[in-house]
């Protein structure tokens, strides 16, 4: 029975110091990103709809309780540019291979309101990863740099949703 006691009172004490340090998990909590409701009936223009970054800004905002619709009902209308993605090598091993890359993501955005009253111009948003290099594990690598552009991506979605976010919130 005592041992029972301090395993909960060790859990408890443990939960209640990682809530007080302001711990929590990625993606919980962004509070600057609710959205007027006015701002919630949007128009997605992009030269890539099904694209990988389209459908994550889609389904970012969406998570939001934006409704996506077409151009003439939707209250504003977020232009969306390519997903620009680079690689550069950060330093090399005793053998003269890449030990070590920086890769890059970054995309431009504008919002337009009612009008083509331009409200957001063109804005930029970037990320920027570093990782290690194998060049004895190319597979395992080219995985890893697919699971970071993947995570990039949704990190380039959130940058637009913050920035929106405080832009309207700030002008309502």
């Amino acid at each position: 029975m005592p041992r029972r006691f301090a395993s909960y009172t060790l859990t408890l004490g443990l939960t209640l110091l990682l809530a007080g340090c302001g711990f929590q998990l990625r993606g919980v909590g962004d509070q600057g990103t609710k959205l007027p409701e006015e701002w919630k009936s949007m128009h997605l223009a992009t030269g890539n709809p099904n694209g990988e970054f389209s459908r994550e800004v889609q389904t970012r905002f969406a998570a939001q309780g934006v409704e996506w619709t077409t151009p003439k009902s939707a209250n504003y209308r977020l232009k969306l540019g390519p997903e620009r993605f680079s690689q550069r090598n950060l330093s090399l091993n005793s053998e003269a291979r890449v030990a070590e890359f920086e890769l890059t993501m970054s995309a431009r955005f504008s919002v337009m309101g009612q009008g083509n009253q331009v409200l957001i111009e063109d804005a930029e948003v970037t990320t920027i990863r570093q990782m290690e290099n194998d060049p004895r594990n190319v597979v395992g690598k080219a995985e890893e740099i697919r699971i970071l552009k993947s995570e990039m991506r949704a990190d380039l979605a959130r940058q637009i949703m913050r920035r929106i976010g405080f832009f309207a919130a700030g002008n309502t």
